[in-house]
């Protein structure tokens, strides 16, 4: 897995790419608790490189979104594939994450 961390105003953009599973959801979740300790409220998650994500992976997303919403801000998710689309649907996380189908409609929802 690969994350890369950008800026769009003062939103923070975070790429993840390859497998997002339980031999590295850690490095995710370290990303995600060192951006919000820096004070980052608002954050957007592109996923348009993410292979596969496994029970581990969503607790860290729903773990970001819990972080975001408490320090007032916002998590969207953009560019999923239909894969990783059909997993979050059938966990029942479409209905809790704001899932955008492109980079542009996440940076609107700010």
């Amino acid at each position: 897995m690969n994350i890369n961390v950008s800026e769009s105003g003062k939103i923070k953009v975070v790429a993840v790419e390859g497998r997002l599973d339980t031999t590295n959801y850690n490095e995710l979740e370290a990303v995600v608790t060192e951006l919000i300790s820096e004070g980052v409220k608002d954050v957007v998650f592109d996923l348009s490189e993410l292979e596969y994500i496994s029970s581990s992976g969503l607790r860290v997303m729903l773990l970001t979104l819990k972080k975001t919403s408490a320090a007032g801000g916002k998590l969207i998710l953009c560019n999923m594939k239909e894969g990783i689309r059909e997993i979050f649907e059938i966990s029942g996380f479409t209905t809790i994450f704001s899932i955008m189908p492109d980079m542009n409609d996440a940076l609107n929802q700010f």
